[in-house]
């Protein structure tokens, strides 16, 4: 006597939860390669064997086009150098005294004289700069 069963098991295989996994992914990958390039113009950094453990809150950068001419950038958008200090006190202003932190990226063709100037920003209003390098080989 044989015992037949009533229901029978399905083959099929559902994608639903594949799908899910990949969009996650996705998200995840997007997300990560965002935060790899925080700074989008391209210098060419001064090399250096020290590194600074500070956190930046914003950046600076300084574009050299040639002959004594110079663009500055406060984060990624292109600014006037009068405009630094000001983008500077708005962007800075939340922050405790010893947070107040941010990087100066030149390239290395820029004279001191770019630097100084904007580091007297920094020293005007109490804030910390920092000047990232490439590490030295």
């Amino acid at each position: 006597m044989s015992i037949k069963r009533n229901s029978k098991v399905a083959a099929g295989f559902s994608m639903a939860s594949m799908t899910d996994i990949v969009f996650l992914l996705l998200i995840f990958f997007l997300v990560t390669s965002t935060l790899i390039n925080p700074n989008a113009l391209r210098l060419l950094l001064p090399k250096s064997n020290s590194q600074t453990p500070d956190k930046p809150r914003v950046s600076v950068s300084v574009k050299h086009l040639g002959e004594n001419k110079y663009e500055f950038y406060f984060k990624t958008k292109r600014v006037e150098f009068d405009e630094i200090e000001h983008n500077l006190q708005l962007e800075l202003a939340p922050y405790k005294k010893e947070d107040q932190i941010f990087s100066i990226y030149m390239d290395k063709t820029i004279p001191v004289e770019q630097l100084v100037r904007i580091m007297s920003i920094a020293a005007r209003n109490g804030y910390r700069a920092t000047v990232p390098t490439e590490r030295e080989r």
